[in-house]
Order: C-alpha cells, then sequence, then structure tokens
C-alpha cells in the first residue's frame, strides 16, 4: 500500500497578499539552510529565515504592483525582481541594505516573467518580455524557449532572432514551462486539464512526446527539481503534484492549501538530507516540504 502524502515540514506566514514567486538561494558557503526570498501581489518582497521561520527582511520597491519574479544573481546580497509595474529591478541587500540600484522598463503589462541564465562567471542573460517586441533583441547565445497565449510554445534562434520552431501543445494559454537541458526535453502547462512533454528532433523542430491528463484544469507553475528527477506542478485546485521526470509518474499529490498554487520551488542545497521543496499560495502562506531526497 502506498504511503500517504507527508505534511510540510512547516509554514511560513506574515505575507499580507497573495505570494506569486520564490527562489532559494543556497550558495553561500554552507549555511545550516538556505535563504528563501518571495514576491507578493501587494509588491513586497520578503526575505525569510528559515532557521527561525521567520521574515528577516521586506523591500518595496515596485509601487505596490504584483512581484511576479525574483532570482539571486550569483550571491545573497544580489537579487532580481520584476514587478507588474512593468520594471525589472537590480538590488543591493549588502550589509541590510534595501536599495533598487539599477531599474529596466519593460513597458509589458502581461504575466510573462524574466528567464536568468549564467552563461561565464559574473555573466548571465537575461530574457524578459518587451512591448509589441515579436522577436528577442539580445546577442549571441543559446537558444530560446518561450510559451505564449495562442498555447504554442516557441524556440528561437536568439543570435539570429529568428524563430526556429513553434510547437501547439495546447489549447489554452502556456502558463508555465522548464526544460532539462541535460535530457534535451520540456515541459508545459496551461489553464487546461493537460501537461506536455516535448523535446526538439535532430532538425531543431519541438515535438511532443508525452502528455499527461489531470483531473482539474489550471497549471500555474512546473518546476523541475535540480537533480533532474521530480517534477512539480503548482495548481489552481490548490494542490501540488509531484512527477518522477523520466517517465512523467504520478508520486504524490500535496493538499494543504486553501486557494490557488502560484509557484513551486526547489533547493539544491548543502546535503541530500536538507533539500527542500517550498510552494506559495493565494492564501498568503508558504509551505516548506522534504520529500523524495535526492540520492
Amino acid at each position: 500500500m502506498a504511503l500517504p502524502p507527508p505534511d510540510p515540514q512547516f509554514v511560513l506566514r506574515g505575507a499580507s497578499d497573495a505570494v506569486n514567486t520564490l527562489c532559494f538561494h543556497c550558495a553561500d558557503p554552507k549555511p545550516e539552510l538556505p535563504i528563501l526570498f518571495s514576491g507578493s501581489s501587494d509588491g513586497q518582497i520578503h526575505i525569510w529565515n528559515l532557521k527561525t521561520r521567520r521574515m528577516d527582511r521586506t523591500l518595496n520597491g515596485h509601487g505596490g504592483k504584483s512581484v511576479i519574479w525574483v532570482k539571486t544573481l550569483g550571491d545573497r546580497n544580489t537579487l532580481l525582481s520584476q514587478g507588474r509595474d512593468q520594471n525589472v529591478c537590480l538590488w543591493d541587500l549588502a550589509e541590510g541594505r534595501k536599495d533598487v540600484t539599477e531599474t529596466v522598463c519593460t513597458e509589458h503589462v502581461g504575466f510573462c516573467k524574466c528567464s536568468l541564465l549564467k552563461v561565464a562567471e559574473r555573466r548571465w542573460l537575461m530574457a524578459m518580455p518587451g512591448k509589441d517586441l515579436e522577436e528577442p533583441s539580445v546577442g549571441a547565445s543559446p537558444s530560446l524557449l518561450a510559451g505564449y497565449e495562442d498555447g504554442s510554445v516557441v524556440l528561437w534562434n536568439v543570435s539570429m532572432g529568428k524563430r526556429q520552431s513553434r510547437l501547439a501543445c495546447h489549447q489554452e494559454p502556456v502558463m508555465a514551462l522548464d526544460f532539462d537541458s541535460e535530457k534535451a526535453k520540456g515541459v508545459s502547462g496551461s489553464s487546461e486539464k493537460r501537461l506536455c512533454v516535448w523535446r526538439p528532433n535532430e532538425q531543431q523542430n519541438l515535438e511532443v512526446q508525452q502528455t499527461h491528463e489531470l483531473t482539474n484544469p489550471g497549471i500555474a507553475g512546473v518546476t523541475l527539481r535540480p537533480d533532474k528527477k521530480i517534477l512539480a506542478t503548482a495548481g489552481w485546485d490548490h494542490r501540488v503534484r509531484l512527477f518522477g521526470w523520466k517517465k512523467l509518474k504520478p508520486l504524490a499529490v500535496l493538499d494543504y492549501h486553501t486557494a490557488t498554487v502560484h509557484c513551486v520551488a526547489f533547493s539544491d542545497h548543502g546535503q541530500p538530507s536538507q533539500g527542500l521543496m517550498a510552494a506559495a499560495s493565494k492564501d498568503r502562506r508558504i509551505s516548506v516540504w522534504a520529500i523524495y531526497n535526492p540520492t
């Protein structure tokens, strides 16, 4: 008989609005626990101490507009955030500071999130949505995958600024996607009841490899664990679903939250027993779990 799904290890409370996005930071020299950043619908960014299970600091830099993406840049003191005020902010958090040092205006009012890729020491590429841009506008780099409101996933040749392949894999808007560069396959979820796994063929044309029908519609987030063994989905039905990534085998349904789960984040921190997963919800809570620890 299968074991029942576990309960969260603990729950973080204190956000005053829906929590939209999460980011673990684990790169500092072996802290006891990673740091967790979250962004909320009231424009606040919270920095959570997972040892005390309380927030350490609150940042306000998006004029009360919803924060939809946060990401550390190299170390715990350099943070990027994206808000629905159409701005991407760079923060300096060293020595307790709360300073926005640079801002880029995207002129984009949708919900498409930025994506960050480290290409060399202290050098990153950031893809971000922009107003009326039909083609990426950055220099030579790896390929870029993007999901669109028409239900398609598009592979861009960024160095040429051209669309390389388009796959119509959903009938509703793509809400989230993730990609496994080691196995060269990706996964996307939409507002319908379907997960879709796809991959580029030898000609770099995207092809559907596998689909999985869900019980309820609406996937707000899909996230692969850093070891590429577990896939987690954040559901409109208040649940987190876990799958084995190799064959998309359902593993568990985590039923804790009382409203839409907006995102799931994994920690790749330290020893296998310290790997954590966090889920953020419209119910203003962040649940933290230890599940299927890496071996």
